[in-house]
Formats: C-alpha cells, structure tokens, sequence
C-alpha cells in the first residue's frame, strides 16, 4: 500500500516537521511537543522582534527514544551576525526542558528562508503584511 501525502504533511508557515518517538504514551508526546515549542519561542534573533519558532526558523525537530532531541534550522539570511552563536542559544534552551536529554542543532540552508515561513504572530510585530 502507497502512503498518500496529505495537506497536513504539506509545508504551513511555521509549522516544522516533527518526528517524536511513537512508543511514548499520546500525553507524554503532546506535553513534550508543546515543552519544546514553548522552549524554541524563548529564543530570539536579536535584530527581530520576534523569536524564531514564530519566524519560521526551525524546519524540523526529532526526538529518539531516549529523548534526545536534533533541529535543523535555518536564519534569516546565511550572514547573520548571530549565526555561530543562535545554535547554542537553541540547543541550551531545549536542553532545558524537563526530560529532554540533550539537543544538537544543525543548521540548514535549503531550502532557504523566506517571508512565507513566519507566521501570522510574526507578520504582526513586525507589520509585514
């Protein structure tokens, strides 16, 4: 059988791929979905008033059975003058959440960023519509 790729799995602004362990009870995942989350919307880049969950920075978060947790994300722009030191800020913030083992960032250029990736949260404090 074929696995049909649905609207939900289509790109949505700010909407990043998450991939969570399956053997976690539904509860557990949700909570720790929304403690990463809530963990990535602390960080910002420090130009924008707007943290980078909301900019659509992050495009995919795993997490393995030993809860572990690995993000590829992206900047705004290949020059950021952040860009060797927002990893760390990411990883340390998530590291941070109860039950997470540890975090590794990657950082990913493609594909690259755009405007169509922030969220409507972002568009707001940044009156980019």
């Amino acid at each position: 059988m074929t696995e049909q790729v649905t609207a939900e799995s289509e790109f949505q602004p700010n909407r990043p791929e998450m991939a969570l362990d399956d053997g976690m009870p539904p509860a557990e995942l949700d909570k720790l979905t929304e403690d990463i989350i809530a963990a990535l919307k602390t960080v910002y880049d420090p130009e924008i008033p707007s943290d980078i969950y909301e900019l659509g920075l992050i495009y995919k978060v795993e997490v393995d059975n030993n809860k572990f947790v690995s993000i590829d994300m992206t900047l705004t722009a290949p020059a950021c003058p952040v860009a060797g030191e927002m990893p760390g800020w990411v990883e340390s913030a998530v590291s941070a959440v109860p039950g997470i083992s540890g975090a590794k960032v990657t950082m990913v250029f493609d594909p690259p960023w755009d405007q169509s990736r922030m969220s409507d949260e972002a568009r707001v404090a940044l009156d980019m519509w």
